[in-house]
């Protein structure tokens, strides 16, 4: 349990500058109006937008809020703020398999653009799962960047986990071949494989991400599927448009949102899950090992609205 406070007093401080930038103007509408009016809910709407919840999810929270303020015959601004938080929360929830990757033989495809943590979290994530006494065999199929494969062994060699790397420039789908057979050969839980976040051009990156996902199909189809794409919170909107184009390409079937320590725009996480239906899965508030952990919608709620 010691663990799960420290965590959640990291996330509390992570939160500080979104906290400060909705928080505020909130407090500022609740206490500053006596009665729920059309003002009221339009300053509410314009702070959720503001936190970067984006217009979308905004008018849908907005819109579930009005009706359970009419069917609670709610009067108080106060008392609003509760049917607020719920149903951030509600947005959020994650439903109960999640994390079903965990349970079986798996191959886990970590995805995004360069620059927003990717081989950092997948060194977290293995030593998680190693942690949780699975079997991990890390594949490097970002070959692009010499740097991301020392990176990707670096990381290997503290989470005590064997990795499959080939030289840069070489095919990342024979990489990902190499990874396969070895995992199914040593009976390994999860295969966990970094891709790369940059070609020559996009359509390239997709291609190579198509044939990635065929090569896994045909040799190791009996594997339970997650591909995980990693976006950078401080990035706001962004992060959505790149959740988009890799939605394109690959099934994604969640989300690590990094860097929300250093960010006002934490309601990005309420948005990606809202717009995209794609569910934050891990958040990450700091460069430390242990700074990446799975995404509990409740204790983002708390750490956001105190």
């Amino acid at each position: 349990m010691g663990d799960k406070k420290g965590f959640f007093g990291r996330l509390v401080q992570g939160l500080t500058k979104t906290r400060d930038n909705i928080l505020s103007g909130i407090d500022g509408i609740f206490n500053g109006f006596s009665e729920i009016d059309d003002d009221f809910y339009e300053e509410l709407e314009e702070v959720l937008i503001m936190g970067d919840l984006g217009i979308h999810t905004t008018m849908s929270i907005m819109e579930k809020l009005k009706q359970k303020v009419k069917e609670q015959k709610i009067r108080e601004p106060e008392a609003c703020k509760e049917l607020l938080v719920n149903s951030i929360r509600e947005q959020m929830d994650l439903g109960p398999n999640a994390y079903e990757f965990e349970n079986r033989k798996s191959v886990v495809l970590v995805i995004g653009v360069n620059g927003v943590g990717k081989t950092t979290s997948i060194g977290k994530l293995a030593d998680q799962l190693k942690s949780e006494g699975k079997s991990v065999l890390v594949a490097a199929a970002d070959t692009f960047r010499a740097a991301a494969i020392d990176q990707l062994e670096e990381w290997a060699r503290r989470a005590n986990v064997p990795i499959i790397a080939h030289k840069e420039g070489s095919d990342p789908a024979s990489v990902i071949y190499d990874a396969v057979q070895a995992a199914k050969a040593r009976k390994t839980d999860v295969l966990l494989c970094d891709t790369a976040g940059r070609l020559h051009n996009k359509k390239n990156l997709m291609e190579e991400l198509k044939k990635i996902n065929r090569i896994i199909d045909r040799e190791y189809p009996e594997a339970y599927r997650e591909n995980l794409i990693v976006l950078d919170a401080t990035t706001g909107q962004n992060a959505l448009q790149q959740a988009r184009q890799f939605q394109e390409a690959a099934n994604i079937s969640g989300i690590i949102l990094t860097k929300m320590d250093g960010t006002a725009k934490g309601g990005i996480a309420v948005a990606i899950q809202a717009e995209l239906g794609l569910p934050v899965k891990y958040i990450g508030v700091g460069e430390k090992i242990d700074d990446m952990q799975k995404f509990d919608s409740d204790q983002f709620v708390r750490a956001l609205f105190g």
